[in-house]
């Protein structure tokens, strides 16, 4: 099916798109323009329905159909419930099954009262027996939960039934993988100033500034004709993985630019410093599940150098759940203790100490440190478990010591890392974005 319906640059397929879209970024103005229009309408005889409908503001389509539905969310934010489901009806071995999935999900939406949203996300996973982390903001929700497949299922029922998240949150907003309750070590909900904390105040680079969201076709046709073009030196695109550098060394899209930044807090600054390599491009941005590209998108937007910008809707874990052989090669990282989830066989990583293929985490043995390290079952058996030299000696003073006292510092693998890096731009890839 082609696109029907366009608006604020994004193109919408079906009508749960496009509906969903105007309810969370257009319901105040339609609510506006639908009382002025509809008075106005009746007064010339014109029914209530095709009045409310032919208010739609310029740019934002909506059907006659639906126009009772869009008229009937005002401006005002839903209240939040805080109701629990029933689980008189499952055994507790069934509640608390070992055998899961682990949710991945995001709602970006007006919260007016931050500390009751969490307060209700706490006792509804505590009521479920769900681990995780939940973040909540004036902005709106980020979760990664784990659980049993009917502790999971519940909570998307009820999280879909939530009068604030009615029209914005679907079932397709939720990404989904093999785990449960053990991938997490304990329960973490609490309220930010950011839902995916960039360091940026989301009332200066706001989420509905983003770029246009593709499907995982349309991301997949664009990466390929990229690649195609690449590959005679004629690209005028940018393939941009917003992740962290350890998310991306053991997983990534083929040609991408994957930026050497240990936090997503350091992106901003990242753009800052090479918007050259940005400037009359077309971008293509993805992350793990999309949250990142919102804020990223919308933050590479607002400094008006790139000729667009497209993010990947639903991110890698939507892309591989439609193209696990596709342009995406190696490993997922995921924020858990699984580290990683797999798709294909690739394995594009290596042992830091021996170069042999290998691409499964462990925490730094050095107890003051909190780095990943890629270390083959071979040199693991020798007793090479850290992150570098520095941490590996510490490790073992550390151990010798009778108090057992840790500290947390930096080690050797932070302080050698650019905290923002510049990239070389060749000459040739500035000309390729040019007619």
């Amino acid at each position: 099916m082609g696109v029907r319906w366009r608006c604020c640059r994004q193109a919408f397929e079906e009508l749960p798109g496009i509906h969903r879209h105007v309810a969370l970024q257009h319901a105040g103005d339609i609510g506006r323009q639908a009382g002025l229009t509809t008075d106005a309408g009746q007064q010339a005889g014109l029914p209530a329905k095709q009045a409310a409908a032919e208010a739609s503001p310029s740019g934002c389509p909506v059907p006659v159909g639906d126009a009772d539905g869009l008229n009937g969310r005002s401006c005002s934010t839903p209240e939040i419930t805080c109701t629990l489901p029933d689980t008189s009806c499952v055994s507790y071995d069934d509640l608390t099954s070992k055998v899961g999935e682990v949710l991945l999900y995001y709602c970006y939406c007006e919260v007016k009262d931050p500390e009751k949203l969490c307060a209700w996300q706490k006792a509804l996973c505590q009521h479920l027996h769900l681990t995780g982390k939940v973040r909540v903001a004036s902005e709106g929700i980020n979760g990664t939960v784990g659980g049993s497949k009917v502790a999971t299922s519940l909570y998307i029922e009820v999280m879909l039934s939530q009068p604030l998240f009615k029209d914005i949150l679907c079932q397709e907003d939720f990404k989904s993988s093999a785990g449960g309750a053990h991938c997490f070590p304990d329960l973490r909900v609490g309220v930010f100033k950011e839902i995916v904390p960039m360091g940026i105040d989301p009332k200066i680079v706001s989420y509905k500034e983003t770029g246009i969201h593709l499907s995982p076709q349309e991301f997949h046709r664009e990466v390929e004709q990229y690649l195609s073009q690449a590959s005679q030196g004629q690209s005028d695109t940018v393939l941009l993985d917003c992740r962290n550098f350890y998310e991306s060394k053991i997983g990534h899209f083929q040609g991408c630019l994957a930026p050497d930044i240990r936090k997503f807090s350091y992106f901003p600054s990242y753009v800052d410093e090479n918007l050259e390599l940005f400037k009359d491009k077309r971008v293509l941005m993805y992350c793990t599940g999309g949250i990142r590209c919102e804020r990223g998108s919308a933050y590479l937007r607002s400094k008006a150098v790139c000729r667009e910008v497209y993010q990947l809707k639903g991110g890698i874990h939507k892309y591989l759940e439609e193209f696990p052989d596709g342009f995406y090669r190696g490993k997922l990282f995921v924020f858990d203790d699984r580290y990683a989830i797999c798709s294909n066989e690739d394995i594009i990583s290596a042992c830091r100490y021996c170069g042999t293929l290998w691409d499964q985490y462990k925490l730094c043995s050095s107890q003051h440190c909190r780095q990943l390290v890629l270390t083959c079952p071979s040199c693991h058996n020798k007793g090479l478990t850290a992150c570098c030299p520095v941490c590996q000696e510490k490790e073992l003073k550390v151990t010798s010591r009778a108090s057992g006292q840790t500290l947390k510092e930096e080690c050797e693998c932070t302080r050698r890392r650019p905290r923002v890096p510049i990239e070389r731009v060749s000459r040739r890839m500035l000309d390729a974005g040019k007619d």
